[in-house]
Parts: structure tokens; sequence; C-alpha cells
């Protein structure tokens, strides 16, 4: 089991944790907003985080899912972030939206790395990938990026908008784009014979599908699993699931992909999380991954 943290990103920072709150800093700008997992109280003040925080969300309590933004004057919506590593340069939109989230999981970064390094090693020219529940598109960034075919899947039209923004803005193209639900395209991928040397998940615990398609985490991720071994190529290949739920264990994961995929090569699993300015591990998350490169 492993406990992986992005590091050396000098855009991102998560300045403190605590009391159901985060205390981030994206580029030039500083936000605070809730955490479910961060039960511990906070190292700074509440007047440090009002005087560092250029905009605070306020959940709606008629609808707790969503919230509007307090901002201060000089916060600008949307603004922009570069993360760049190894062969990796890319840039990102964000933007306060109604539902706490910026456009961008931090916690991910290590992901990004990990994708562009397996691409790079394979034999095969340009790999074919694979990206479900993609959201606005940083692991598909990365992908492209390193040289690979990509396809991009989510449910929602807006969120792929922004993602396509975000391969224009890292001077990328050639995605293909597909707003479907990630199952049903899965499943036709598989009638089809069509096969990907990486793929890619990120499933919510909760969601929809564009035609009212319901999706359950603990209900469904064991046949889109079975699905996906089918999708993936015997030779070259890597494997990512990323899974962000209270109370899921990564030794779930663990089972479910040792049940539908045998051994593994160079299998890694463990969680994701974000280290405070004072050293509190914020967790965000559980994955597994492996690859035959």
């Amino acid at each position: 089991m492993q406990l992986l943290t992005p590091e050396h990103w000098t855009e991102y920072e998560l300045l403190d944790s605590g009391n159901f709150q985060k205390l981030e800093r994206f580029g030039s700008f500083v936000l605070d907003r809730p955490e479910p997992q961060a039960i511990w109280d906070k190292s700074l003040s509440d007047q440090e985080w009002a005087r560092q925080a250029h905009a605070t969300f306020r959940r709606d309590r008629q609808s707790p899912e969503r919230g509007d933004w307090q901002t201060r004057p000089e916060m600008r919506d949307p603004w922009f972030v570069s993360f760049r590593e190894g062969g990796l340069d890319l840039r990102f939109k964000l933007s306060l939206t109604s539902f706490k989230h910026v456009g961008l999981f931090p916690e991910q970064a290590t992901n990004w790395t990990y994708i562009h390094d397996r691409i790079r090693a394979m034999s095969v020219s340009r790999p074919r990938v694979l990206n479900l529940f993609a959201y606005t598109g940083a692991a598909s960034l990365a992908a492209r990026q390193a040289g690979a075919d990509v396809t991009h899947v989510d449910s929602v039209r807006q969120v792929i908008s922004w993602a396509r923004e975000n391969m224009d803005y890292s001077n990328l193209d050639n995605i293909r784009w597909v707003v479907e639900d990630a199952m049903k395209f899965v499943r036709r991928e598989v009638r089809r014979g069509n096969t990907y040397n990486g793929l890619i998940l990120d499933p919510p615990a909760y969601g929809r599908g564009p035609d009212g398609e319901k999706w359950v985490l603990e209900e469904h991720l064991n046949e889109l699993l079975k699905a996906c071994a089918d999708l993936l190529d015997r030779t070259d290949f890597f494997f990512i699931i990323n899974l962000y739920s209270l109370g899921f264990s990564s030794l779930i994961v663990d089972n479910l992909i040792r049940q539908v995929f045998g051994q593994v090569p160079n299998a890694e699993w463990g969680e994701l999380y974000l280290d405070d300015a004072s050293r509190k591990r914020l967790p965000l998350g559980v994955f597994f991954r492996f690859a035959s490169v």
C-alpha cells in the first residue's frame, strides 16, 4: 500500500485544513471551501483564514450540495494555473462553481505524470487511451501530450466544453470528445471488439448519464471493471482507477482488480492525499494502477 501526494508543484498549495474545510492556493488566489474528510482542528486561526481567502464557499441550507462564493474584489473568475513536471507542460482554466469545485483535483497530479511516463515507455507508436468520467480533462491532456490517441468520455456536455478549452490552452489537439454514459460507451466498445492501451477511470460515488442513466459506485463498479478487462490491450497497457467515496477502502479496490484482472504487473495501490503546511495529511481518495512497462 502506498500514499501518494504531488510534489514540487509551485502553483498549488494546501495551506491549512480542519473543521471540515480546506484553505488552498491555486496560482495567485486562495480559496476556502468545504472538505468532509478534514475532521480535525484548523492549525491557523479563523482570522488568518479570512485574511488569506480571496473566495469562500458557503453552502445553500436548502440544497447542501450547492452553494455560492463570497469573493474579494481582486478575485478573478475564471483564472489559470499551469502544471510542469517531467515532459508535461499543461495549462488549466479554473472557475468557481456552485458545487464548490473549481475544475481541477490537484491530488491527481501524481497520476498525470504516471500516465505520461507509461505512454512514453510503450513500444507502440500511438497508444490508444480511454478516459472515463473524464471531467475537465487533466488526465486526457497528459496522455495526449505524451503522444497517445485519446478518447475522452463524460456525461456532462458543459465539462467536455471546459476540457476542450483546456486542450486549447495547453496547445494540444485531436482529442476525441464523447458525451455519453460511461457504462453504455464501454459496453458498445466491447461489442465492437475495440481495445485500448490505457484505461483511466475516475468514477463518482453517484451520477447521472445524459439520458438519466443512474450510476451508483457500489452497484456498478464490478460490472464496469469486467467490461474494462475486455477493452485493455494484452501487450502494451496501463490502467488507473481513482475513487473518492467516504468509507471506500483501498482493500475493496485491490480485491476487485485482482479478481477481475488476475495477477497484474507493476501493481500500485493505496491513498492519494495532500499535505498542508502543518503536515496534516488530508486523504482524498483511493487508487489502483498497474502497467506492462
